[in-house]
């Protein structure tokens, strides 16, 4: 069984409701290579991100022993459906397609900005007539796939900017959090195009979709946190005073 602590009214309700559980230990997937949202830290070797902070403190409040597993983004959901870890936080968003495979939590962040980024001076016919970077299996790859443009798909979202800066790319789309650090040190060399765009339906944490369980309480531990407070604070550490808030 899970080993776990109940923190409000909410959880022990949610844990009423779904019965027995089935491990020790849950393993959290994440991708390592989103920052704010997930990401390396160079100094220490260890993952670090909004999403590192989130996951600690869900599993802290629903008194879970959590670990957390790298996996690159092109099979971080088959790796889950196969029973390699138990939960994903690895800044996905929330789509009716992927929940044709997996379940999801309730969000923990709103829908985040989407924007475009190119070379000084790139204009902004190229985001339906020129060519288009995105990582793989991202909502923002669906959504330039369903444009005019020429989608050119990359496994790490590193390789999209690096196509841009040569030259491979005309554009690249992420989400915009992303693409600030980027952008802001880049010494004019980039620049946003276009205007930012609202896709998917928030991010939230990946589940199997037989793990009820599960998702249960994660989804009492996220509506603890919006409630209190300390999710928004969390928001506001990350992704500044632009970030989406709870209210």
């Amino acid at each position: 069984m899970y080993s776990l602590k109940l923190t409000s009214a909410a959880a022990a309700l949610a844990l009423a409701a779904s019965g027995a559980m089935a491990q020790d230990v849950v393993r959290i997937g994440s991708e390592g290579a989103y920052a704010p949202y997930n990401f390396i830290n160079d100094a220490t070797g260890e993952l670090d991100g909004y999403e590192r902070d989130l996951g600690d403190a869900l599993c802290e409040r629903a008194g879970l022993t959590c670990e957390w597993v790298i996996n690159d983004w092109d099979t971080i959901i088959p790796n889950l459906v196969a029973g390699n870890y138990d939960a994903i936080m690895a800044g996905m968003s929330i789509t009716e397609a992927r929940m044709e495979v997996i379940s999801f939590t309730e969000n923990y962040l709103l829908p985040e900005p989407t924007a475009y980024i190119g070379l000084a001076g790139a204009s902004e016919d190229l985001i339906e007539g020129g060519v288009v970077a995105a990582q793989t299996g991202t909502i923002q790859a669906a959504h330039v796939a369903e444009t005019g443009a020429d989608l050119l798909e990359f496994p790490t979202p590193d390789e999209t900017i690096a196509a841009l800066r040569n030259e491979e790319a005309d554009l690249v789309i992420a989400d915009k959090a992303f693409l600030v650090p980027y952008v802001t040190d880049s010494n004019g060399e980039l620049e946003f195009v276009g205007s930012d765009l609202g896709l998917g339906g928030g991010i939230g944490v990946g589940i199997r979709q037989s793990d009820d369980e599960l998702r249960a309480i994660f989804d009492a531990a996220i509506a603890e946190m919006k409630a209190d407070g300390s999710l928004n604070a969390l928001i506001t550490e990350w992704f500044g005073e632009d970030g989406a808030l709870y209210e």
